[in-house]
């Protein structure tokens, strides 16, 4: 038998101690992270428990519009599962999550995937379960580009010759507290080519490396004082993820974040995958070319970030 429960705050313990124990889980969906943005959204997130023992967990919150979203604040995360779930049982955890849905008045699902390489254990029942109880709809679809650090493709020659470049003229890369510094160049950089702000301010990012600090670091690239470029990583137990990559007009020029690259990804060697996140918009209709030649020419390949939607009770995506 599944019991399908709403999370509450009394069961926060509960709850990150499976995501600790997950086979698909990092931390993100620990909720000391879920929970910053907590004004933003209507957590809706949801425990299951096979025969009285927690067996999944789902991160989610609804809309205006009552549609069950698994997080709309994470930029994955459907199902998370444990090393004792059996393809059988997750089916019957969705057949479960359809059942409550139809009674809450939830039109629909929006479901998105824990991409693969963030799996310490295969885990793609989900996937199964989406296509066999739900016939659930391809709606999105996000390309990611990661290097495969086991076997890393050679950097083309022109991200050679920058790095040589930024390596000869004094760039060193080393880890930073200072979020107020790199903050300035990205802002700047974003509102000037593309004139909005950073997804995360700078009190939340702050907020979020001191609950994390263990799984989010700044790099920053620098020539003697001055700041040239910086990346925050974000590191799970198979994978480092980089984010808000931006340089000055001076690091630019330099070729700081091919040495910020180098850096990170000798650094963190040991681990299976370094990701550099999605060059795509509009669901992943629209591909930014130059971004994503960017990224493969340091040795990366394409990971997908899939979207879901799953109807409830008839409805059609």
């Amino acid at each position: 038998m599944i019991e399908l429960v709403r999370y509450g705050i009394g069961r926060k313990a509960e709850w990150d101690a499976f995501v600790d124990n997950s086979k698909n889980g990092t931390f993100l969906f620990k909720r000391d992270y879920m929970d910053y943005h907590a004004d933003r959204f209507a957590d809706h997130s949801l425990m299951f428990y096979c025969d009285n023992r927690l067996c999944a967990i789902m991160p989610a919150n609804t809309d205006a519009e009552n549609v069950l979203h698994s997080h709309q604040g994470l930029t994955y995360g459907g199902l998370i599962l444990s090393d004792r779930n059996t393809a059988d049982e997750v089916c019957r955890i969705f057949r479960t999550l359809k059942d409550y849905a139809h009674a809450q008045g939830i039109p629909y699902i929006i479901y998105k995937c824990v991409p693969h390489i963030y799996h310490r254990q295969p885990s793609e029942e989900d996937l199964y379960a989406l296509f066999r109880e739900f016939d659930a709809r391809l709606t999105a679809r996000g390309i990611s580009s990661t290097i495969n650090l086991a076997e890393p493709i050679p950097w083309i020659r022109l991200r050679k010759r920058c790095l040589r470049k930024a390596l000869e003229s004094g760039v060193t890369v080393e880890e930073s507290s200072d979020y107020e510094a790199m903050w300035r160049i990205m802002t700047r950089n974003l509102k000037e080519k593309y004139g909005v702000a950073p997804v995360h301010s700078l009190a939340e990012i702050t907020l979020l490396s001191n609950r994390f600090p263990n799984n989010i670091k700044l790099y920053l690239a620098r020539r003697g004082d001055e700041i040239l470029a910086g990346s925050v990583a974000y590191l799970t137990g198979r994978c480092v993820h980089v984010q808000y990559t931006h340089a000055s007009p001076q690091g630019k020029e330099s070729g700081a974040i091919d040495a910020l690259y180098a850096h990170l990804t000798d650094k963190y060697a040991s681990r299976p995958y370094f990701d550099f996140g999605i060059s795509t918009e509009q669901g992943g209709r629209y591909l930014n070319p130059n971004l994503i030649f960017q990224k493969e020419g340091f040795g990366a390949r394409g990971i997908c970030y899939d979207v879901y939607t799953l109807a409830v009770g008839g409805n059609r995506p």
